[in-house]
């Protein structure tokens, strides 16, 4: 939650969250977990701004592609566990989001509200991961579309280390990131993985000095928000992250032809396509919070049940 009441701010300003820090830079905004003196560790006041700060990325047709980091050394250390063997009883009335996870008897896991918020983003994700990664703080990264790591960081499933279970809906997200032989043995051991073996093994896309993270992180965000049409770039991103679970190709062709008619009539591919024969950068202008077809009529979210 905000701290101040605030509406969307001008480009270039910072909006200090509860838990994070939200700034917009010439069309990229960077969401910083801002909990260091804990590590970042995840509460039910982090997942609620980080639902907030991505429905502001959504709403804001001047942001092109979200950077997700964490502030001091660490990018998150996992759940806060300051309430100790309570800390995943979702039922306790001291839960600040237990109205908001509350869904008749039961209780969404808070770890997956945060992931799928990021999974059905509008703008390209790119996480910096800056330092270790643990439980719901690796779980959380995986709906990103690119993930980079320092050289300082390390990933931990350690779930069953703790006497519970993957978190943040990643049973489909790992094995769809890493080999589904990889995924459960990070899972069933519970092992801190390095940098490199998370680079060797697919997780992460290039590992970097911790001064070289993040430029490297705004190179890759700068050449999407500089060369991607926005709208465009949603369409892609729901059209790659749905079909990983289609039954035949058949459903992507559908997508691929409803997109193809809605975006073959649109000024942005006229533009694209004259400003490649002109030899010049294209201006995009059709707008994500207005212009996004749906393309994806027999597609519900399932209930949760």
């Amino acid at each position: 939650m905000l701290k101040e009441d605030s509406d969307l701010r001008p480009r270039g300003t910072v909006v200090d969250f509860d838990a994070l820090r939200y700034e917009v830079r010439d069309h990229i905004a960077i969401i910083t977990l801002n909990r260091p003196e804990k590590l970042n560790a995840y509460n039910a006041r982090m997942m609620l701004d980080i639902i907030a700060a991505f429905d502001m990325t959504d709403a804001s047709d001047d942001v092109r592609c979200v950077i997700l980091t964490g502030a001091g050394r660490a990018y998150c250390s996992g759940a806060d566990l300051s309430a100790g063997g309570g800390t995943f009883d979702r039922s306790a009335e001291r839960d600040p989001a237990r109205e908001f996870l509350r869904h008749g008897d039961l209780y969404r896991d808070g770890g997956g509200m945060a992931s799928l918020r990021i999974f059905e983003s509008a703008k390209p994700v790119i996480a910096a991961v800056n330092g270790p990664a643990v439980g719901v703080g690796a779980t959380m990264l995986l709906a990103a579309d690119v993930r980079l790591a320092s050289t300082a960081a390390r990933f931990g499933f350690v779930f069953a280390r703790r006497g519970i279970v993957p978190d943040a809906a990643s049973s489909w997200f790992l094995p769809h990131v890493v080999p589904i032989s990889t995924a459960l043995e990070w899972c069933l051991t519970g092992r801190m993985v390095s940098a490199e073996e998370a680079l060797e093994r697919g997780l992460v896309r290039s590992v970097h000095t911790p001064d070289d993270l993040f430029p490297a992180a705004w190179v890759l965000a700068r050449e999407i928000a500089d060369s991607a049409a926005p709208v465009s770039a949603a369409l892609t991103r729901q059209m790659l992250w749905r079909m990983l679970g289609a039954s035949h190709p058949m459903e992507a062709h559908r997508a691929d032809s409803r997109a193809m008619k809605a975006r073959g009539v649109s000024a942005d591919v006229q533009e694209g396509v004259n400003a490649f024969l002109e030899k010049r950068a294209p201006v995009f202008t059709d707008r994500v919070s207005s212009g996004l077809p749906d393309i994806w009529p027999e597609w519900t979210e399932p209930e949760f049940r």
